[in-house]
């Protein structure tokens, strides 16, 4: 059995908005061998300088928080560069929060009524840069990639993906479905965490590989 405490700790910081489950899950891994918290917080933005400030290993990072919210924090995380680890903490596991954390660059989600050693095994498995994903979590995960095609994409997704497939711009796209660009970008964001890809040719590729997509036909002469 390996000694965690003979090991370098893995160092923490806590971001939740509730004080005494900032106060629990602080003491619990201070107390628990191979762990230290160097830092806690109470919104987004405090996690994010802190991040920067002290570049630790692992962020415990609850979703819901006033100011900055946990997933703007995660994408904010993304877009400095902090190679800190999120995990996700939270009493929420439907859809729309799992799929946007993860897309976002969240190394996993666990439930906040997860027991202790699944916790501390989920920050282990954080630290080494494992995905961490709790039952039910997966679960739905699981669920959505066997959603049948035609119902994975909402029917503005799916126009916006058909313009996108057919070599339309962003602003194109915009103009055509009478939307703005930004509204454009948060639909393709949607639609490659629904893929699970990264960028347009590929949720292309992936929309055709699901059927979401069809060849056109050549046009006869």
């Amino acid at each position: 059995m390996t000694d965690h405490a003979a090991e370098t700790p893995i160092r923490m910081v806590v971001a939740d908005d509730h004080p005494v489950v900032r106060d629990g899950l602080s003491s619990m891994f201070a107390s628990a061998p191979g762990f230290e918290v160097v830092g806690e917080a109470a919104d987004g933005a405090v996690a994010v300088r802190l991040a920067q400030e002290l570049r630790p290993d692992v962020i415990l990072m609850d979703l819901r928080m006033p100011g900055m919210d946990g997933l703007t924090a995660i994408r904010e995380l993304a877009r400095l560069g902090v190679t800190s680890r999120v995990l996700v903490l939270t009493t929420y596991d439907t859809d729309s929060h799992v799929l946007p954390a993860i897309e976002a660059g969240a190394t996993g989600y666990l439930l906040k009524d997860s027991p202790r050693e699944d916790l501390l095994r989920g920050a282990r498995a954080a630290a080494k840069g494992d995905s961490v994903l709790s039952p039910s979590v997966a679960a739905r995960l699981m669920n959505r990639v066997r959603t049948p095609a035609p119902q994975l994409l909402s029917g503005r997704e799916l126009e916006v993906i058909e313009l996108v497939a057919a070599g339309n711009t962003n602003r194109e796209a915009a103009a055509r479905l009478f939307i703005t660009e930004a509204t454009v970008k948060s639909h393709l964001l949607n639609i490659y965490a629904k893929l699970g890809v990264g960028d347009r040719a590929a949720a292309v590729t992936e929309a055709f590989n699901r059927g979401l997509l069809v060849p056109r036909a050549p046009e006869q002469p």
